[in-house]
């Protein structure tokens, strides 16, 4: 049986789409911020090739179709953008602000971090990449020489939480304008971010859409100067 699902060409695709449905039945059943979509699929997954000794390379080999689609996806995301052209215009120095505040402060981070930790420059540059869309950020961790599973796994982590924590840090911080939040979440925290953003609005989704990718090309750019200091 084991042998079986494994081998099923569909087998890493349907356990995916299964274990994000079920996660948004529990997010809606719930309403609880900590139960993210993306959460609960990640480790329901997780769970089933632990209970059924599955490999990972069986499963990614079947789930590989789901990863055709994130390209395509991330390119959807200037359609909400479009729509809101006016507002771009209208607030393009403190959306550029913005933007570029955010991706210095994620490599910042990372550098003190990695100072702080002692992390080696493998280590230090597979981290830097963490806040932008996974395809811009693998590329980013080959070129530089870091670790390309790790990233991935760094990237997913960022975008969960920021996805779950940002209607607490808005309330905290008593974030109220609509832009504010989307190119926030979007710097932050790329396309699952962005997911939050939508659900928060047609601005919030639209700033959220230009900061993951106006970010990714910054953080392409400064990525190459920070990996130069440590």
């Amino acid at each position: 049986m084991k042998t079986f699902l494994a081998d099923s060409v569909f087998f890493g695709a349907v356990v995916s789409l299964a274990a994000y449905e079920a996660g948004l039945l529990i997010r809606k059943k719930f309403r609880l911020a900590v139960l993210n979509p993306l959460l609960i699929a990640t480790v329901s997954v997780m769970a089933v090739l632990l209970l059924l000794d599955i490999e990972y390379t069986q499963y990614n080999e079947s789930a590989r179709y789901i990863s055709y689609l994130l390209t395509p996806a991330t390119v959807c995301l200037a359609v909400p953008l479009y729509q809101q052209l006016g507002l771009l215009r209208k607030n393009l120095k403190a959306v550029a602000g913005g933007i570029t505040a955010g991706v210095l402060a994620s490599l910042v981070s990372v550098l003190v971090l990695a100072k702080l930790f002692s992390l080696t420059h493998e280590q230090y540059v597979t981290l830097l990449p963490k806040s932008i869309t996974t395809a811009i950020g693998m590329g980013i961790s080959e070129e530089l020489g870091g670790i390309q599973t790790i990233t991935v796994a760094v990237i997913i982590v960022t975008g969960i939480l920021g996805n779950v924590i940002a209607d607490f840090v808005c309330k905290l911080f008593r974030i109220e304008e609509p832009i504010a939040k989307g190119l926030a979440l979007g710097t932050a925290s790329h396309a699952i971010g962005t997911a939050k953003a939508m659900e928060l609005g047609e601005v919030e989704g639209a700033m959220s859409s230009l900061a993951i990718a106006v970010a990714g090309l910054l953080t392409v750019i400064g990525a190459s100067f920070f990996a130069n200091l440590m």
